[in-house]
């Protein structure tokens, strides 16, 4: 078998890496991608004197602007958390939370007490959070916000489903966005949850105070002040409504995408997804923007498991001379989904697709960077989840300074990453192959 830009291997070795062939499983697994809170408190004061040190700070050494937006990038979550809790306490009019996990941590504690104050203040705060991706946080936590005036609400339990619907299929679909809608011009959204991963650096680190091995997560996430934060607002508040009993029906605006297009000059444009509805697909942003690839297509991706019309455009733009670059985590933390990821391997080095495993911290991130001009920054993964059930929220940008900032972040991810080669897929174990093998066929539950 003979791979771009590399040796070639004799028909014994080919024979060993795609020999594997076995029907699919039709059995459901239930991955949890949620991560043990810590119990140690720490105050807004903490979470700002120990925000870990990385090689750059683009949300750090100035704001960018991009279509009259300021937008601040930040990568790990003490400054977030930090700069939440700043501009919730300055809040007037609202502040609007939308996470998938929000825990009972340090961090989750800080939030939920500068809501309180607000809410005190007579400021509307609301909470919509998942049930899933919060099952470890005790519904005590929300029931003091509660109290405390602030309107919480849980995307899909178990009995809301029940009394919905007649089957049980609604209650795979999660609300997996990350949203912060605070007055009228600030917003937040991204790949970061409301989680405490304050000082840890290493698995080692996060061993030691027995929290996962993915904890210390690398991410992406932005803040927006402008006239865009209308759309984020309306994301969250068109969900609100339909998270009632009997939600009031209204049509959906159509996706940007022709106009995302065919502008010139800078632009952010906003998605909200909802795979139900097939015109609200990620598929429907992700596809044209791969096939406009000319240089380069850079992926920083949590989980990637493409297939489809994605998979078939990353090996498109490969053949046309495309850079094609995904950086990976080399531990995950749902290793069904890394087992699954392993499988295409093979598939995507013959293609000339470069592979980067993530080392030491979890990469939770979901960028794409396409010819230096098109960005897209979210809570989207490459995967069946967010591309069939998830509701997500991301946004496309057009604009070089951005896609700059975003390469300088995938260049960190690279230049702390191990390269995956040819020699790596021939040398696996059987085993390991076919638990691989096992894992892809359940990819559409994972």
């Amino acid at each position: 078998m003979a791979f771009p830009g590399r040796r070639s291997f004799s028909a014994a070795d080919a024979t060993m890496v795609m020999g594997l062939a076995m029907p699919r499983l039709s059995a459901r697994i239930a991955a949890g991608r949620t991560r043990r809170p810590s119990s140690a408190p720490m105050s807004q004061l903490e979470f700002e004197s120990t925000a870990p040190a990385s090689a750059h700070r683009p949300g750090e050494v100035g704001a960018l602007r991009v279509a009259g937006h300021e937008l601040t990038i930040f990568e790990e979550s003490p400054p977030l958390i930090a700069a939440m809790i700043d501009d919730i306490e300055q809040a007037r009019v609202r502040v609007w939370l939308e996470s998938y996990i929000i825990a009972d941590d340090a961090a989750g504690r800080a939030v939920a007490e500068a809501l309180a104050r607000r809410a005190a203040a007579g400021v509307d705060c609301r909470v919509m959070y998942d049930y899933v991706g919060s099952n470890a946080t005790p519904r005590s936590f929300f029931a003091r916000l509660e109290r405390s005036g602030v309107q919480v609400r849980g995307y899909r339990s178990l009995w809301q489903v029940l009394r919905r619907f007649r089957s049980l299929r609604p209650f795979h679909r999660r609300d997996h966005r990350k949203l912060l809608v605070i007055d009228n011009r600030l917003a937040y959204f991204g790949g970061m949850n409301v989680v405490d991963q304050s000082g840890i650096r290493t698995v080692e680190e996060a061993k030691a105070r027995h929290l996962p091995a993915s904890a210390g997560w690398r991410d992406v996430h932005v803040r927006l002040f402008g006239p865009g934060q209308a759309e984020v607002a309306e994301a969250f508040a068109r969900l609100w409504r339909k998270s009632q009993i009997a939600p009031p029906r209204r049509r959906w605006a159509r996706w940007p995408v022709r106009r995302m297009l065919s502008e010139q000059g800078e632009g952010i444009y906003f998605f909200d997804s909802r795979p139900q509805l097939r015109h609200r697909r990620p598929t429907r942003v992700l596809v044209p923007l791969l096939r406009r690839a000319r240089k380069n297509i850079t992926l920083s991706m949590a989980y990637f498991i493409p297939q489809g019309r994605v998979l078939r455009e990353l090996k498109r733009a490969s053949r046309r001379g495309v850079k094609v670059r995904v950086i990976i985590p080399g531990k995950s933390d749902v290793k069904t989904v890394e087992w699954a990821t392993r499988h295409l391997y093979e598939k995507l080095l013959r293609y000339g697709i470069r592979i980067y495993e993530r080392k030491d911290q979890m990469l939770h991130s979901k960028v794409m960077v396409i010819d230096d001009q098109w960005s897209m920054i979210g809570s989207c993964n490459l995967d069946p989840r967010s591309f069939w059930f998830n509701l997500e929220f991301f946004a496309v940008f057009r604009s070089r300074p951005m896609a700059a900032t975003l390469r300088r972040i995938c260049g960190f991810e690279m230049r702390n990453s191990r390269r995956v080669t040819v020699l790596d897929v021939l040398g696996r174990p059987w085993w390991q192959r076919l638990r691989d093998r096992i894992a892809w066929s359940l990819r559409k539950w994972l």
